[in-house]
C-alpha cells in the first residue's frame, strides 16, 4: 500500500506553497524549468474539473521569442514597463495563454459537445440526452447564460480554475508564476487569428501566464485580509 504523507505535512507543504507563490515581476532568463516538471503543470491544468466537466478552454505554449514579442506593445507583461526590464514574458521559461471556448462549442446542444459526449466522455446516448437538457436549462434558464459573451465569460471562468492549479502545482515544485490580465483584448485576439491560426469564432483569450524561477526575491512581504474579514461561518 502507498504511503500516504500525513495530514500536517502536507498542511505545510500547501501553505509552504502558497506563501512562496508571488506575481513574479522579472525571471531569471538563464534558467529553464525541466520538460517533466513542465509536464506536471500542464497535466495539472488538464486534470482541473470545470463545470460540467465541458473542459472549455485551450492551452497555447509560447516559448518563441519572435512569437512572444508579437505581444510586446500591448501585453503589460511583455515590456516590462513597471521595471525597466524584458518583463514576465520576454524573461519567463515558459509563456502560456489559456483560451476560452466560445458559444460556437459550448451552446447546448451543439456539434462540439455532442462528439465531445461521445468520444471523450464515451456517455451512452440516454446520458448524453439528459446532460443537453440539463445544460440547456443551465444556460437558459438558471444562469441565463445564452449570449455569445456570456457563454465566453463562462468558459473563461473555468479556464481560471485551471489556471490557479497550474499556478499551485508550480508553486508546489518552487516554480514562480504571474497571471498577466493586462492585455489589449482586440489587438491580441487579431494576433492570435493572423500569427497562430486562432478563429476569434471558436476562441477568446482568457488570460496569460508566466512561469519560470525568480530573478529576485518579493521586494515586500505577502498581504492579505484577516481570516475573520475573509471568512463568515453561520
Amino acid at each position: 500500500m502507498k504511503d500516504i504523507p500525513s495530514p500536517s505535512a502536507v498542511q505545510s507543504q500547501i501553505l509552504d506553497a502558497f506563501n512562496f507563490r508571488h506575481a513574479c515581476k522579472v525571471f531569471d532568463p538563464s534558467r529553464s524549468i525541466p520538460p517533466a516538471e513542465f509536464d506536471t503543470i500542464l497535466e495539472a491544468a488538464r486534470l482541473s474539473p470545470t463545470s460540467f466537466g465541458h473542459e472549455p478552454f485551450k492551452i497555447l505554449m509560447i516559448q518563441s521569442p519572435e512569437k512572444r514579442a508579437l505581444f510586446r506593445d500591448f501585453a503589460w507583461g511583455a515590456n516590462g514597463a513597471f521595471n525597466g526590464t524584458d518583463g514576465q514574458i520576454g524573461t519567463a521559461s515558459h509563456f502560456a495563454i489559456l483560451l476560452a471556448n466560445t458559444a460556437t462549442s459550448m451552446t447546448a446542444g451543439s456539434d462540439h459537445l455532442m462528439t465531445f459526449y461521445r468520444e471523450v466522455k464515451q456517455l451512452p446516448e440516454e446520458v448524453i440526452a439528459f446532460l443537453t437538457d440539463a445544460y440547456g436549462k443551465f444556460q437558459q434558464t438558471d444562469h441565463k447564460v445564452t449570449s455569445d459573451r456570456e457563454i465566453t465569460d463562462w468558459s473563461g471562468k473555468q479556464a481560471y480554475i485551471v489556471l490557479a492549479n497550474m499556478m499551485t502545482a508550480a508553486a508546489l515544485m518552487g516554480i514562480d508564476s504571474c497571471p498577466i490580465e493586462g492585455f489589449d483584448m482586440d489587438k491580441t485576439i487579431a494576433v492570435l487569428k493572423d500569427d497562430f491560426g486562432i478563429d476569434p469564432k471558436d476562441y477568446k483569450p482568457a488570460v496569460m501566464v508566466a512561469f519560470g524561477y525568480r530573478a529576485n526575491d518579493p521586494e515586500f512581504g505577502k498581504t492579505r485580509r484577516s481570516m475573520n474579514e475573509t471568512v463568515s461561518w453561520f
